[in-house]
């Protein structure tokens, strides 16, 4: 014969009229919405006795991934991305070989400095 614990079965272990309230549904608590540019609410409960400079204004919503805020009526901005560049886009922007040419000089030169060797050339 297997030989338990003295708790009922059922009935949880250590719940008693001590410190229940202090812990799990039955902790005094407050909701707070927070709305995210998109217009998503999502909901955070936080203990009554946490003071409300500690509860923060900004979260990141769950449901976008964008901040979320406590104003309803004026959430914080979506975030912009930059339009995905194509291949060509990069090549158009890629400096002449008379740019490169000067940025290696000056890039050279300024490493010369730095060394105390200014007398060499390329």
């Amino acid at each position: 014969m297997a030989q338990g614990g003295s708790a009922i079965r059922g009935s949880r272990v250590g719940a008693g009229p001590m410190g229940e309230l202090d812990h799990g549904v039955h902790a005094a608590r407050r909701t707070i919405s927070y709305w995210d540019a998109l217009g998503n609410e999502t909901v955070r409960h936080y203990s009554a006795e946490i003071a409300e400079d500690d509860i923060p204004e900004l979260i990141d919503c769950p449901i976008s991934g964008l901040p979320a805020g406590r104003d309803r009526e004026n959430p914080p901005a979506a975030v912009k991305n930059e339009p995905y560049k194509t291949h060509l886009a990069y090549v158009k922007e890629r400096r002449t070989s008379e740019e490169a040419e000067r940025l290696l000089d000056e890039a050279l030169l300024k490493l010369r400095e730095r060394r105390g060797k200014t007398t060499s050339k390329r």
